[in-house]
């Protein structure tokens, strides 16, 4: 057994992992439950071992854990260098939960724990190379080469969002101008939407938003799009149009056999993955080999769980304090 931890901004999920990937126990709670980093440590320990317990298990049974963050970890030492939305800067999470474990601690980005998910049990798992993105609020990404999650030499490789797309063009949260991020996340398609609904105000997407922009969803352009409006079709195509600029230009660099799509916007499913392949077909680099596969991820919200229960078998182990 392993165990996996899926650490958010909000909400740190826990679960029980077999060897084949399936969760056998899992639970959640809150960070804002959380004061510091010490008390922090101390409820994910805590979390672990009542949900081992509930489980039937023993401490002795659990081979290795993981921690997927939402930041920069260096995953040779365990120490997660910084997290968004909590003020934990260069700490040793990896060995504190080692210590505390007494077995192996690995520590992963959390859109690297995805891609090690999928590439293991999901969309992707009969292939060793392969490209996962997550389209949310942004575009998180991972990079598996040869079934190894790729990191660069300094760990945080594989911020597969900020690639440009348009010079100087929309502002990315991340400083640059223009990024996939920007205009292929959730956020890029609800300013699409926003900006449509404001040249057309009699559209069915302001009847589906209820004439309110702060209603828009990434759902309500396809919504319109399926119902026949014009408008609604013209955003999603528009939308489509930057999604396959940038998955392209991943395609074109790592050549994967599988790139995987995640997030809301993929349970949209073939109205989505068609017309993105139809794109696709003329903006990958053109030779007669395979062809890249693509694909729609199948771990959905349990990926950071199963993903980092599996950092063990790819990545160095934080210091065990009591094993050695």
């Amino acid at each position: 057994m392993r165990i996996g931890i899926d650490i958010g901004g909000t909400n740190v999920k826990i679960g029980l992992v077999d060897d084949r990937g399936q969760i056998v126990q899992k639970d959640s709670f809150s960070t804002d439950a959380c004061e510091n980093y010490e008390q922090f440590v101390q409820e994910i320990v805590d979390q672990c071992q009542r949900l081992i317990a509930a489980a039937g298990y023993e401490m002795a049974a659990i081979r290795s854990a993981g921690a997927g963050c939402p930041g920069a970890v260096n995953d040779q030492n365990g120490t997660l260098i910084y997290m968004p939305n909590i003020e934990y800067r260069n700490v040793p999470l990896g060995p504190d939960l080692s210590r505390q474990f007494g077995c192996p601690v690995y520590l992963g980005n959390d859109a690297n724990c995805a891609a090690l998910a999928e590439s293991a049990v999901g969309a992707a798992r009969d292939a060793d190379h392969s490209i996962t993105i997550t389209l949310g609020t942004g575009i998180g990404g991972g990079i598996v080469i040869n079934n190894e999650i790729y990191t660069g030499f300094n760990h945080i490789a594989g911020e597969l969002g900020h690639i440009v797309l348009t010079v100087d063009g929309w502002q990315c949260g991340c400083g640059r101008k223009g990024c996939f991020e920007a205009y292929a996340s959730v956020t890029g398609l609800i300013r699409m939407t926003r900006e449509a609904m404001a040249e057309h105000p009699d559209s069915l997407v302001n009847r589906l938003a209820q004439g309110d922009p702060e209603k828009v969803s990434g759902k309500t352009a396809f919504k319109a799009a399926q119902s026949g409006d014009a408008m609604g079709l013209a955003i999603v195509n528009r939308y489509i149009g930057y999604l396959a600029e940038g998955v392209a230009n991943l395609i074109n660099v790592f050549q994967p056999e599988v790139f995987v799509i995640g997030g809301g916007i993929s349970k949209e499913g073939d109205y989505l993955l068609d017309p993105l392949k139809k794109l696709l077909a003329s903006r990958v680099y053109q030779a007669d080999v395979p062809r890249t596969k693509i694909k729609v991820a199948e771990t959905g919200n349990d990926a950071g769980i199963i993903g980092a229960a599996m950092l063990g078998g790819l990545s160095h182990p934080a210091p065990c304090a009591s094993c050695g």
